[in-house]
């Protein structure tokens, strides 16, 4: 796997570099071919925690986490963890898409940007909307660790964001 490690307010050292190395090397076992894929970590410093947040986008998904502690090695520990048992949690799930060709080419790109403007919005992502279904949808969102997810319904030929509701149960909202 290749690694783009960088800090924000923190100096990345080598012995940080190497235990970032170590441990999200323990995921290498999970993919085909691990030489392709580039984990992204970025290290902040926010008071006394420090936060580590790791992206990995492959071909079909895209595995991401983050953890804050005031440690940052246990930090380290707590999010490659997380992601180890995101990956297994949807290993057959993931495969067995893979061997109906469901998803086809799935690439999710993004592109953080940081302003600060009149309207207040801090972060600004671009995607690369691929088609796919309503099940491969809910499988990204919760392999991102998040509670919606916008993407082009395969079926409806439409943009749609499929949403966690508070029951449990997933909502869709389809765009006109």
């Amino acid at each position: 796997m290749k690694y783009n490690i960088r800090g924000e307010k923190v100096e990345v050292t080598s012995a940080i570099k190497n235990y970032i190395e170590e441990k999200v090397g323990k995921l290498d076992k999970y993919f085909e071919s691990p030489e392709t894929i580039s984990a992204n970590v970025v290290i902040k410093v926010r008071g006394k925690e420090q936060k580590i947040e790791i992206t990995i986008p492959t071909m079909h998904y895209t595995l991401r986490n983050e953890e804050a502690h005031e440690d940052l090695y246990a930090a380290i520990d707590l999010t490659v963890d997380k992601l180890e048992r995101q990956i297994r949690k949807h290993k057959t799930k993931i495969n067995s898409k893979n061997k109906k060709n469901i998803i086809q080419n799935f690439e999710l790109n993004l592109e953080d940007n940081f302003e600060e403007d009149e309207l207040d919005i801090i972060k600004r992502k671009k995607i690369d909307m691929k088609p796919m279904s309503e099940e491969e949808a809910i499988l990204q969102m919760n392999m991102l660790g998040h509670t919606f997810f916008v993407f082009k319904n395969s079926e409806l030929d439409k943009i749609c964001v499929i949403y966690q509701r508070k029951d449990g149960n997933y909502g869709l909202i389809e765009a006109e």
